[in-house]
């Protein structure tokens, strides 16, 4: 019994010289370790927009839509960070491995939940028949350049680097039906399988 009071008596002292363990947070900046797993952030030129952040969250936390500003169409990812676990895993599985990283933001409290959103927009490439948006115009770039020669065997990838570049423009389409010349055309995979069958099998008759 004594040595435990005596021991007791030596933390105390010890505690009065050194002064308390914990940090003197709030008033002081707690510490941040380099391995902290803080708030997800977008990079604007690392996104390609491919959505894959969205795909592998656990808790859905990552929404994609799909928007229009000034007859445009645009993809938007947001991050809901009031429903992250900051798990890491829209990270480890970005297509780019820059498009979004993990910050050493911690202190995310609010009062409004719709304002904790982390946002990145993506213009989108529009089918030259139909107008439907059929994927990030930086993510054809990107898939591009990954490919390299073998870009070729999809027409809307290197026509997307094409138009990049400024070796193609669009010439304007009128309603007509489907036929061969669209072939060349940036579309997307319904009007691209209705010309691939035209061009294979021909009009289908009544």
């Amino acid at each position: 019994m004594k040595w435990f009071k005596m021991r007791e008596l030596v933390e105390a002292v010890t505690s009065v010289i050194k002064g308390p363990y914990t940090h003197k947070f709030p008033a002081e900046p707690t510490p941040i370790p380099d391995w902290i797993r803080g708030k997800p952030v977008y990079h604007e030129d690392g996104c390609i927009g491919c959505g894959a952040c969205a795909t592998v969250c656990p808790v859905r936390a990552i929404d994609v839509k799909e928007i229009e500003k000034n007859g445009t169409p645009y993809r938007r990812l947001e991050l809901h960070y009031d429903s992250c676990v900051f798990c890491g895993d829209c990270v480890r599985r970005c297509a780019t491995q820059k498009g979004i990283t993990l910050s050493d933001q911690y202190e995310l409290s609010g009062f409004d939940r719709s304002e904790m959103i982390e946002a990145v927009e993506k213009e989108c490439m529009e089918c030259e028949v139909c107008g439907e948006a059929i994927a990030p115009r930086d993510q054809l770039l990107w898939m591009y350049k990954r490919l390299g020669s073998m870009a070729y065997a999809n027409v809307t990838v290197y026509l997307a680097a094409q138009e990049e570049l400024g070796l193609r423009d669009r010439v304007p389409r009128d309603d007509r039906p489907l036929d061969r010349t669209d072939t060349q055309r940036v579309l997307c995979p319904s009007c691209r399988r209705g010309v691939t069958l035209l061009d294979e099998w021909g009009p289908i008759q009544p």
